[in-house]
């Protein structure tokens, strides 16, 4: 079996089921776990009008019969109309898996979803029995009987965006209220105004493909404008405005998305036994 991924999420599913092995090839932007750095990069960074170019004498010279993709982000993997047509043209045609997570239970299906097209099925099923168990261990510490914080997820800084799709689910799963923005949505831009109605306790500063120094570059911009200043977590105590690496979690709807709900369950009820060591948040 060869696979080609191009998409990270995908490539980190395909590592957890124990595939590493079989990765073939991978987009620039996969790039965890570490060991499978060392395979062929067969996309680049596109000034035109497609965000990216895809090498399509390497993908042929790969010979993959897998390729795991998705059609939900323009931003993170090539078009699926165009790896559709460039599949059609190789003999034998590769299997191509989409992905299009809305929810974390479709992160769970996507495990199993990936394990049967490389043929790691029974590993699947057991990655995705761990990543439950690690959902539902956390939602032990949350009180259901008890209103949760108002939290706003940034996943753009300027100009802002709330965060969608799973990143609700996650919030309300956690003890906290996301009233910005529901569960399956997608992100969007939100104005000062729709931030100060919704008066957040707690603020998470989440770039989609930001890591924390990339943040911290920009975080001025953000606390410069006229609305900051009067957000609730602000007026509320420390370690209510954090930093989280959003180049590594909550973006990507991988593995690694339970690693974000346990830090988040944990932060938001105050439980520090649940935050996974080395979990790359900083106050801001």
């Amino acid at each position: 079996m060869r696979v080609v991924s191009l998409l990270p999420c995908a490539t980190e599913i395909l590592c957890r089921i124990g595939g590493a092995s079989l990765l073939v090839g991978r987009s620039h932007h996969c790039d965890w776990p570490h060991e499978i750095l060392d395979r062929p990069v067969l996309t680049a960074q596109n000034a035109g009008e497609s965000p990216f170019t895809l090498d399509l004498e390497l993908l042929g010279e790969l010979r993959p019969d897998v390729i795991l993709t998705q059609d939900l982000c323009a931003v993170c993997a090539i078009d699926l109309a165009t790896v559709r047509a460039v599949a059609a043209t190789m003999h034998p045609a590769p299997e191509i898996v989409s992905l299009n997570p809305t929810s974390m239970w479709d992160v769970l299906d996507d495990c199993l979803k990936v394990g049967s097209a490389v043929g790691r099925a029974t590993q699947a099923e057991r990655a995705m029995v761990e990543l439950r168990e690690g959902w539902w261990t956390a939602v032990d510490f949350v009180n259901p009987y008890s209103e949760g914080p108002e939290v706003l997820f940034l996943e753009w800084m300027d100009p802002p965006f709330c965060g969608g799709h799973w990143t609700p689910q996650l919030i309300h799963a956690a003890g906290g209220r996301h009233s910005i923005n529901t569960a399956g949505a997608k992100s969007r831009r939100i104005s000062p105004q729709e931030i100060l109605a919704a008066a957040p306790e707690r603020v998470i500063i989440c770039p989609c493909g930001y890591g924390i120094p990339e943040i911290r570059s920009e975080l001025a911009a953000l606390q410069g404008q006229r609305w900051w200043p009067l957000l609730p977590a602000l007026l509320e105590g420390e370690n209510r405005v954090v930093l989280v690496d959003g180049h590594q979690m909550f973006n990507r709807p991988g593995p690694r998305l339970v690693d974000a709900f346990r830090w988040l369950t944990g932060w938001l009820n105050d439980r520090p036994e649940l935050i996974p060591p080395g979990f790359p948040v900083e106050s801001a």
